[in-house]
This record gives structure tokens, sequence and C-alpha cells, in this order.
């Protein structure tokens, strides 16, 4: 099982990697068309601004890269905070922009009741669907670590979870046929994180 982290100048690349390394699986941090083609399960993370992840991705090809490999071979891939949100046809953070278009959706601004701080911050449960892969072999471990100030707004047959906050429902994770995405950090989520990976990985084998 090999497992390549999509190395575009941002993301918690490392933090990903090690996570994953930890619990014994084969993986490696590149950009390399090669390395991804070859690889059998592909990682988005992302820390940042969704406009820099995208014209990141571009400046390096690896947005027609992804395509080809996700889209038309449907290799797996799991996106990770922004890395999910590329999923998304648009932001609307700092101005409108398109992503990678996978899933319909939009990416918009989290606009809570006053009593909540925007970005979202900490650590917080969320509610799953069991039959999902992503969650499938946790147990009842729901609780995980975010930090974004926008969330993923689209159709309810694309999430697999959600969390509450404040007065509102953020979409915690999406899954379209290959394409999975948690919105929230497994890689700083400790055991249930680790167990997300695992279960993740293991089911997809």
């Amino acid at each position: 099982m090999k497992i390549a982290i999509i190395d575009y100048n941002l993301g918690n690349t490392y933090s990903v990697a090690n996570a994953i390394k930890y619990l014994g699986y084969d993986v490696e941090i590149s950009s390399d068309e090669k390395k991804i083609k070859n690889a059998d399960l592909l990682i988005l993370p992302g820390v940042g601004a969704f406009e820099e992840a995208i014209k990141n991705l571009q400046l390096l090809n690896l947005n027609n890269i992804l395509d080809e490999e996700v889209i038309v071979n449907k290799k797996k891939i799991l996106g990770i905070c922004v890395g999910m949100q590329l999923f998304a046809k648009t932001s609307d953070e700092k101005g409108n922009h398109k992503g990678l278009g996978w899933i319909d959706g939009n990416v918009k601004k989290i606009i809570p009741n006053n009593l909540d701080k925007v970005p979202h911050v900490g650590w917080n449960n969320i509610n799953y669907e069991k039959t999902s892969i992503l969650f499938s072999r946790i147990g009842d471990m729901n609780n995980f670590y975010f930090d974004h100030g926008f969330h993923f707004d689209c159709e309810d047959k694309y999430k697999s979870s959600f969390c509450k906050y404040g007065d509102i429902k953020i979409t915690s994770s999406v899954e379209k046929e290959n394409i999975f995405g948690v919105q929230f950090h497994p890689e700083k989520s400790q055991n249930a994180g680790l167990k997300l990976f695992k279960g993740f990985i293991e089911a997809i084998k």
C-alpha cells in the first residue's frame, strides 16, 4: 500500500506523514507526477487560505495530475481541512475562486451566533454515518480537532458527518465515490485521528 501526500507548499504535510508512518505504512511526500501515479492512495492536506492553495496546485500542474488520477482513474483520495475544501466548485474566501470542482458545493464563511468565535478552533464532537468507510472502524470515538474559518456547504448526499458550532451545522466530512474529505485534522486529534487513519487505510486496501 503506497501512500502519497501531495506536496504543494501549503499544508501540514509532515505531521500527516509522521502520523501515518507511526501506524507502519509506506508514505511519501511528493509533487512528482510519477510518484503520484504509482501511489495507491493520495492525501491532500491543507493549512491556510483557499486562494493560495488552488494557485499552488495550478503552478505545479497538480490540478491536472489529480484530475487524471482521481476523476479518470478513480484513485482514492483523502482531503484534510483546506485540502477537503479544494474539492468544491468555488470558495468565497477573500473573493470568489474556483476549486477542483469534484463535489458540487461552495466554501463559505462560518457565521454562527454571537456567542461563538470565528475561526472555529479546538475540539468538537462530530455526528457521523457509521456506514462510511471513514468512520466504520473508529468505534465510538467522535471528538476531533478543528481549525478553520470557512466551511464546505454542499448537498446532504455528500456529507458523511457534521458538527454543531453555535446555532449552525458544519460539514465535518464529505464522501463521493472515491473522494473523501475531513474538515478536522486527524493528525492533531490524538488516538481518534490515528484510529481514523488506520481504519480508512485498512478499509480500502
